[in-house]
């Protein structure tokens, strides 16, 4: 009787001991997902305003085609591309992250080329899509910064002790971060 009453104790010793840090993570958890929803959401917001860029440069401006369809296929590429919130790991955040510098590069590339093109300037529609582009690549910056500090918080928490203990007998796995691309250590310039 006295080692059933002693496992029955180890036991409810155990999971109080465990579920004050499980509630933790699991919120934690679902602020990572949470962001990453966030980040996909102005991810997005950018491959929305690309077919309209891409007509109304087209409309435009006898413009390189081959510049055109670079942009339309990083686009398709980049689309493609989707994670699981739950298995955000350094490896899909990475596939995701390069999916994007393509888009970005390609962008980029359509950005200098239409300076080749004075009436762009003049076209208000172009301008308005610019500068929607613009602030977009701004909430991107934002939100990846956001997801990286909510996936900071939640990383140290299951990498503590004891969290760690608890972390590891849930199935907790540290989540991965954004990271700069080493091309993208030069930001594209886009200026009219």
């Amino acid at each position: 009787m006295r080692k059933f009453i002693f496992t029955f104790s180890a036991l409810i010793a155990l999971l109080s001991f465990s579920s004050c840090g499980y509630n933790t993570m699991v919120d934690l958890d679902e602020q990572v997902q949470s962001q990453w929803a966030q980040v996909q959401n102005v991810y997005q917001r950018r491959a929305d305003l690309i077919p309209n860029l891409v007509a109304s440069v087209k409309g435009a401006a006898n413009f390189e085609k081959e510049t055109l369809t670079a942009v339309m296929e990083a686009r398709a590429s980049a689309t493609q591309v989707k994670i699981d919130p739950s298995k955000l790991t350094p490896e899909a955040i990475e596939k995701f992250n390069q999916a994007q510098g393509q888009l970005g590069a390609a962008l980029g590339r359509l950005m200098m080329v239409t300076e080749n093109y004075p009436q762009l300037k003049a076209n208000q529609n172009f301008l308005e899509l610019q500068a929607q582009l613009e602030g977009t690549e701004n909430r991107i910056t934002v939100e990846r910064q956001k997801f990286n500090e909510v996936t900071q918080v939640y990383n140290s928490k299951i990498r503590t002790f004891p969290n760690n203990l608890t972390a590891s007998m849930f199935g907790f796995e540290k989540k991965g971060y954004f990271e700069a691309d080493a091309a993208s250590q030069k930001a594209p310039k886009v200026e009219f």
